[in-house]
């Protein structure tokens, strides 16, 4: 049965899919999570190497407007960048997305591209894994062409993974064999990566990847006599594979949430007061002229009970756009009798203004980038809210 999306965790909606779709062939998961409402907003993440074809071409028999995130290390082979651009042109791919490392994260911490030589986790992480995590900010899921058979790491791959309790992972090929592979080229006709006729059957960037020898494994070839097998960009049983970044790239400086949305528009926060944990509530309470909490999504809104009255303002966190559970929690308070105001703070688009107001939300926090991306008529045009603004009947405020 499908969840309750407004409040279903990721491993709610991976448990549900992966029931779904466990007795589907690779072609009808994918076709069926570009439009299943419980996968949510989808890319397709995509090396452009040696098997990377396969996807790109179902891809465009579904729909060729997918966004395609093609992580450019500036390290790859002069054939993969010739590559992507003819494979991109022949399937008529719309939305290709390049997506490289900030110039200066590379400039304070790889200026010569040497760092692969002393420490490819690091390279990997500045290359690969951070540029990916910003691209894939306004995604709910991403897709990507890995294998059972590509690995030990690999072998128990299910088609829907739980990426860190904040996005899905879509495995479409995960049961499918190198011959699988191979015969869907050939009978589609899809053009070779040119690499692979010598001798590259898996294929990175052109420092950390070296030809593979008959009878080899085929990623053999990466990172070549090293205890590595992952670039980074997957997890593993829940853990993502990464090494340390330099410290001003691994922790970056939080950038301030200072737009707030309300329905007459953007606005700056005129919250001066700061905010306080729930649990320091009732200390704080009693000297503080005003009062605002912060609450995690997960919080239990019974430890409150009582106190509400001193509290003028609630931060309820969003952590990811498919976590639904802090518009429980709007609800759970205002039935429990909060009447101050309402804020949701984080990661919320403005698709879901609708609901966030309905929830009993009276205002949103989010970072400058997204209101950049997502302007305010954007959210002026899910303004029609009131009509079902059952929260605020509710509690007797309209």
């Amino acid at each position: 049965m499908l969840p309750d999306l407004t409040t279903a965790t990721v491993d709610d909606r991976v448990a549900y899919l992966n029931q779904r779709y466990k007795h589907h062939a690779a072609q009808a998961v994918l076709e069926r999570a570009l439009s299943d409402e419980a996968v949510g907003r989808i890319a397709l993440v995509s090396s452009f190497g040696a098997e990377s074809v396969v996807l790109l071409h179902m891809i465009s028999l579904y729909d060729r407007a997918t966004p395609v995130l093609f992580i450019d290390t500036q390290m790859l082979f002069e054939e993969t960048m010739a590559y992507q651009a003819d494979v991109a042109q022949q399937l008529g791919l719309t939305d290709v997305r390049t997506i490289r490392a900030r110039p200066e994260a590379v400039a304070a911490h790889d200026p010569e591209g040497l760092l692969h030589k002393t420490d490819t986790d690091a390279c990997c992480n500045l290359r690969k894994t951070e540029p990916l995590e910003r691209a894939l900010s306004n995604f709910d899921a991403w897709i990507t062409g890995r294998k059972r058979f590509q690995g030990q790491t690999r072998a128990a791959l299910d088609f829907f993974e739980n990426e860190g309790d904040f996005r899905i992972k879509v495995n479409p090929l995960a049961h499918w064999t190198p011959e699988d592979v191979q015969d869907y080229m050939i009978n589609n006709r899809l053009p070779r990566h040119p690499l692979i006729a010598k001798g590259y059957p898996s294929i990175g960037c052109a420092p950390c990847t070296s030809p593979v020898k008959p009878g080899e494994d085929p990623r053999a070839g990466r990172w070549r006599n090293q205890e590595k097998e992952e670039c980074g960009i997957h997890f593993i049983n829940g853990k993502v594979v990464r090494g340390p970044l330099p410290v001003e790239v691994e922790i970056e400086e939080e950038k301030p949430m200072n737009v707030i949305v309300t329905d007459q528009g953007f606005v700056n926060d005129d919250w001066a007061h700061g905010f306080i944990a729930a649990a320091d509530l009732e200390t704080s309470a009693a000297d503080a002229p005003a009062v605002a909490i912060d609450l995690a999504s997960d919080a239990d809104p019974t430890i409150l009970a009582g106190r509400l009255d001193g509290v003028d303002l609630i931060r309820v966190d969003f952590p990811s756009f498919s976590d639904g559970r802090g518009f429980t929690l709007a609800r759970r308070l205002r039935l429990m009798g909060f009447n101050g105001r309402l804020r949701a703070r984080g990661h919320v688009i403005a698709d879901q203004y609708t609901m966030v107001r309905r929830s009993g939300f009276d205002e949103v926090e989010i970072a400058p980038e997204l209101a950049k991306r997502q302007p305010w008529e954007q959210w002026q045009a899910r303004a029609a809210w009131q009509s079902h603004d059952y929260q605020n009947r509710l509690r007797g405020a309209v």
